[in-house]
């Protein structure tokens, strides 16, 4: 059996012998490991890629041996489970889609929730569920909450705001704290608000991209797990620019799902730990 154990703690000193050691005591064989410590926070976090059965006291030896507070997780081959929202536009939710069919990736999306019902032939085509909750007539308070509910019936891993076009409020982000991950379309911190590739393109730009990351309380101020750019020219207009934005945008969004899946994401305070 093949598993992965992620570990985060105050930073100390012999951090790695400790883990390494008890792995050897349970014959757990490491076949990769990737360790970082944020010397400003005094935080440790390492990823840990092992073979072999664990005991079932294994994490609690190894927390009686760690920093009090440490965080523990061991996965094992079990796909990560995902409830994508998503509103009209379906270039990012169609690349997860079709990765998820191509067996791309471990995740498992288990159903997608839109305010609209523009995008539910797509998702039906790859037998997913889908779910329509209409913002008409809710206010933003409303929507929010019957939207959480919804997901909250299939207990994800992560939230994928697939496009989802609509500011959450801080109720909800409590509700899913340190699981949502939003596709923003620019390279934070970049245009704000309706029609960037306009902007973009009305301010001459050479370089257009997209910026994946968590979700916190603060309008697209969470902690950056991946990004990717492009250059375009004068020659582009902005609907060439938003149609090349769009394919980064599919590609950092489904790069971000790939890194949490694979359980090589850490947030650390505003900032991450992505181990590639």
């Amino acid at each position: 059996m093949s598993y992965v154990l992620t570990t985060e703690c105050k930073d100390d000193i012999g951090l790695i012998a400790k883990i390494t050691s008890l792995c050897h005591e349970h014959d757990l064989n490491i076949t990769r490991n990737n360790e970082f410590v944020d010397k400003e926070g005094q935080r440790f976090f390492m990823r840990t890629e092992l073979t072999g059965t664990p005991s079932d006291n294994f994490l609690a030896q190894l927390r009686q041996s760690l920093p009090t507070g440490a965080k523990l997780n061991l996965y094992g081959q079990e796909r990560t489970k995902v409830v994508l929202l998503a509103t009209k536009e379906a270039h990012c939710l169609g690349g997860v889609l079709l990765k998820q069919y191509e067996q791309a990736f471990n995740i498992e999306v288990q159903a997608v929730i839109a305010n609209y019902d523009t995008l539910e032939p797509l998702v039906k085509g790859f037998g997913i569920p889908f779910h329509l909750v209409s913002h008409e007539g809710l206010s933003r308070a409303e929507h929010d909450s019957a939207m959480a509910d919804l997901i909250e019936q299939y207990d994800p891993d992560i939230v994928g705001l697939a496009k989802y076009m609509r500011i959450l409020t801080p109720e909800f982000v409590s509700r899913f704290d340190g699981k949502i991950i939003n596709i923003h379309h620019s390279f934070l911190p970049a245009f704000i608000g309706a029609k960037p590739y306009h902007q973009a393109f009305e301010r001459g730009v050479k370089i257009i991209g997209a910026t994946a990351h968590f979700v916190n309380d603060e309008l697209d101020e969470g902690p950056i797990i991946a990004q990717n750019v492009t250059q375009v020219s004068h020659a582009q207009n902005a609907e060439e620019m938003a149609r090349i934005g769009r394919d980064i945008e599919k590609t950092v969004f489904c790069n971000a799902l790939q890194l949490a899946c694979e359980h090589k994401l850490f947030i650390n305070g505003n900032k991450t730990v992505v181990f590639s």
